[in-house]
């Protein structure tokens, strides 16, 4: 695991986290120093923590309770995994008013209101928005406590094969996100049925495949708005074939229209606190 520290104050760290591990390698427990909630940008990964087990893809976010052991597993991606991750003092935990019960659900999916923000995070850390790292940051930690509201659905028990499987769907997905796919072609690709597959991808991961492709759309529509291409452009470049319907997709998960966000991203941070924040 190679880190690099991109902000550091009293009450937030935020730390860029490469791993490079291979599938097969020994696994080695550790333990979170810190609350934590670290966005997964790219790869993906098992992770192991009182008795349960997640399954994280790009756009997903874990979700680390102070002074709990933890190890991960890479047995699904020979590339490894970029995480982005955001470590809160007590004091900050305790600001944020929720339950300590939330910073033990272990792993969220790949949300959208969570993926807008997270693309956003990143971006800021790439410096490629006009906004502080620290309130990106701090508005990433509110939404993920304000997502978790004790619903969250642990993973099923389902075969490692299977397991194995939806990951790599994931990742097909993620990488295949601006061209048509459809369930029964994922399906047959991973050797199984349309009905078992569908039951798989969201025992595992947490939502369906359609909802996964959208939200890899989303994401990278996202990134996008920070460059100059014409909204639009970005639109069909992602996925969308319609952009009445990217434009409300959009402004669904974000909070705000394709145009706000990319201000926001500029440096309005009147829509980055009243508006992005607080939208469910």
């Amino acid at each position: 695991m190679r880190t690099t520290l991109l902000h550091r104050s009293r009450s937030l760290s935020v730390v860029d986290c490469l791993c490079d591990a291979k599938p097969g390698e020994r696994q080695f427990e550790e333990r979170h120093a810190a609350f934590s909630v670290s966005y997964v940008r790219r790869g993906s990964f098992g992770y192991h923590s009182r008795g349960a087990a997640h399954e994280l893809v790009a756009g997903a976010t874990l979700v680390g309770y102070a002074g709990d052991a933890f190890h991960c597993t890479h047995e699904h991606h020979l590339a490894g995994d970029e995480c982005l991750s955001f470590q809160l003092s007590d004091a900050l935990v305790d600001s944020l008013g929720a339950s300590l019960d939330v910073w033990r659900v272990g792993a969220l999916p790949p949300v959208p209101s969570v993926v807008m923000l997270g693309e956003l995070a990143q971006q800021t850390a790439e410096g490629t928005t006009s906004l502080g790292l620290d309130e990106v940051a701090l508005a990433f930690a509110a939404r993920v406590v304000g997502t978790v509201s004790g619903k969250h659905e642990a993973p099923s028990r389902i075969h490692a094969r299977d397991r194995r499987r939806a990951v790599e769907a994931a990742l097909l997905l993620d990488a295949q996100a601006g061209e048509p796919l459809t369930l029964e072609g994922l399906a047959a690709r991973m050797g199984l049925s349309p009905f078992h597959f569908l039951r798989v991808f969201r025992g595992v991961l947490g939502v369906t495949p359609h909802q996964y492709l959208v939200r890899m759309r989303l994401r990278q529509a996202a990134r996008l708005l920070a460059t100059d291409a014409p909204i639009a452009r970005i639109a069909y470049d992602v996925g969308f074939g319609d952009l009445s319907n990217f434009v409300r997709t959009f402004h669904r998960a974000a909070g705000v229209s394709p145009r706000a966000f990319r201000k926001a991203s500029r440096g309005d941070r009147k829509i980055l606190q009243e508006k992005m924040v607080s939208s469910s």
